[in-house]
């Protein structure tokens, strides 16, 4: 695990434009905190470093639940869904098997449904606009 933290909305974009850099081609990456904690933010700065859309362009998909960035990146919010098969319906495992970044916030309420290797970002209020992020190597 390793244990990263930043200071501000813009930090925390840079080091997603870091991550993303590290990321194989082909992943799931949860994206987990409360709400407020930056996952949004976070993902602004993974799509951007994938070359995928310009962080102004990223917003969460709280109500469409998915947004396709490019055929190589997909944002998931399961934010609003109560049962795991609610988040079956939405086509995930044909997404899973794609070439494809897929980035998933909340993802951590339906462990059931998604794949054993995957990477886990945290992310954690620590005083105001500063965050602590945990990122691990789930099965990987």
């Amino acid at each position: 695990m390793r244990k990263l933290s930043t200071n501000s909305e813009d930090e925390t974009i840079a080091l997603g434009e870091r991550l993303a850099r590290e990321l194989p081609s082909r992943c799931v990456v949860l994206l987990i905190g409360e709400l407020g904690a930056g996952k949004t933010t976070l993902a602004k700065g993974i799509v951007k470093g994938l070359g995928a859309a310009a962080p102004e362009e990223v917003s969460s998909p709280t109500y469409t639940l998915i947004h396709e960035y490019s055929p190589r990146v997909y944002h998931v919010d399961l934010y609003r869904l109560e049962e795991p098969r609610e988040a079956l319906t939405l086509g995930l495992d044909e997404i899973f098997d794609r070439d494809a970044v897929v980035l998933i916030e909340w993802g951590d309420r339906f462990p059931q449904i998604l794949p054993a290797d995957r990477i886990e970002i945290e992310l954690r209020h620590a005083g105001g606009d500063a965050r602590e992020i945990l990122v691990s190597r789930i099965g990987l």
